[in-house]
């Protein structure tokens, strides 16, 4: 940090965000009092994973995508899936589509416990690592890695493993388990509800700024159940389109400072938010009536517009994944293939996915012959990056009389808010070399 007075100016700069995937850095300017420039700073290399799918053979797609990151693969595979499978005309339903679910819950206990004990809660209650908040809240800890762990063994059942997983595939999986195998989870699912609900508690006890914002919620809906893995794009301020009309309402911008692109709203240029603020804002009606009680009794109402709660959001959603997960498991019957054909021909494909941070769009052009001739993927992070800058725009001047080691430290806390995968997001740099 670096405090630098010139007249009433202030500089406040985070050189390196801590508790977040991926590396970034934050800018703030504060001059009279008022904050006249913000600045998210995502400087890790663009990995040019859009550039690698160019070639490859459609069936690859789940694979190489999944290599975008170590904590939310699965969402990526599936959003390649349903991309592939709009491409060739086919739809996976049933009992396979039922095990995408309980893949899916699998990340979502993973990813959100790892996010709310490890990352975020030590903003909560001042530490500078879980590792020192484990020495006063060694429950805490040991709940959410007790959380986590179930989280993985879900996804090695139905991934092949939990990093980088192997099973999944267009039109299915290459192999589906015992109805045995998903009951001997069911004990630790058990468990594991416990244990969620006991987090939603816990996390409605932190304490929490009071800010608010007017926020345009975009997530999946479908009107039937909660969202993981298809439906319609929707927000609460009137959109609802199919997600082959992403592009026509969405489009993604470079800005100078990040490796990074920015998604707006078009035509205006608009922020929105992805992730588990919005799925819940959209989707509350669609959480079973226990879950929706516990909710309420966390303080929760049907919309939460305060980001600093996401926390509790997230919790929500981590028992909502379990129980998904229970449901899905003691309904299972073992269909009778294990994937359905797919065949490619030469048109566009689009899919889209909710994962642990939000609304995850792939978009892949393919030949004849099933060969990617283009393709596109708009991580939640490059969705939410406009809408960070946004929140501490209108949050540091709540704080503008603290010292600048507090207004970083709240800062930086309303950048974890949203989790963000720095990784993710830098995941396409456009190069142009001008030479003279």
């Amino acid at each position: 940090m670096s405090h630098a007075k010139g007249g009433d100016t202030r500089t406040i700069k985070v050189d390196y965000l801590a508790r977040v995937e991926g590396e970034g850095a934050m800018y703030l300017e504060i001059r009279d009092n008022a904050v006249v420039d913000v600045k998210l700073k995502i400087f890790e290399p663009p990995r040019f994973f859009e550039g690698f799918l160019r070639g490859r053979d459609f069936r690859e797609a789940p694979d190489i995508t999944s290599r975008i990151c170590g904590i939310c693969p699965v969402a990526y595979q599936m959003s390649a899936i349903y991309a592939m499978e709009d491409a060739c005309g086919i739809k996976v339903e049933g009992a396979l589509r039922e095990l995408r679910r309980l893949f899916y819950a699998g990340e979502w206990i993973s990813s959100h416990t790892l996010h709310i004990y490890m990352l975020h809660a030590p903003d909560f209650l001042g530490y500078p690592s879980a590792v020192e908040m484990a020495k006063d809240h060694p429950e805490a800890v040991e709940r959410g890695l007790s959380l986590k762990k179930i989280g993985c063994e879900i996804m090695s059942l139905m991934g092949g493993r939990e990093i980088h997983p192997v099973n999944a595939k267009v039109g299915g999986f290459f192999r589906v388990p015992a109805r045995k195998e998903l009951m001997e989870l069911r004990e630790k699912l058990l468990l594991a509800r416990d244990l969620a609900r006991q987090t939603v508690e816990w996390s409605a006890t932190l304490d929490f700024p009071a800010f608010e914002q007017d926020y345009t919620f975009v997530s999946l809906y479908n009107g039937e159940e909660y969202p993981m893995i298809d439906g319609r794009i929707i927000s609460n301020k009137g959109l609802d389109i199919a997600v082959n009309e992403y592009d026509q309402h969405f489009e993604e911008r470079h800005v100078g400072y990040s490796n990074a692109l920015q998604c707006v709203m078009k035509p205006k240029g608009n922020c929105y938010h992805v992730g588990p603020m919005a799925r819940y804002a959209l989707n509350f009606a669609q959480l079973p009536a226990d879950i929706q009680e516990t909710a309420r009794a966390a303080g929760l109402g049907a919309v939460c517009n305060n980001p600093f709660q996401s926390i509790i959001v997230r919790s929500v959603e981590v028992l909502y994944a379990v129980s998904e997960a229970l449901r899905v498991i003691d309904n299972y019957k073992s269909p009778s293939v294990s994937s359905i054909p797919a065949v490619p021909k030469a048109t566009t494909g689009y899919g889209a996915t909710e994962a642990p941070r939000g609304l995850l769009y792939h978009r892949y052009t393919l030949d004849s012959d099933g060969i990617i001739e283009d393709a596109n993927i708009v991580p939640p992070t490059s969705q939410n990056q406009k809408m960070i800058e946004d929140d501490l725009r209108r949050f540091v001047p709540g704080c503008i009389d603290k010292p600048d080691s507090e207004i970083q430290y709240l800062s930086e806390q309303a950048v974890r808010n949203y989790d963000p995968c720095i990784s993710c997001a830098t995941h396409f740099l456009k190069l142009e070399i001008d030479r003279k």
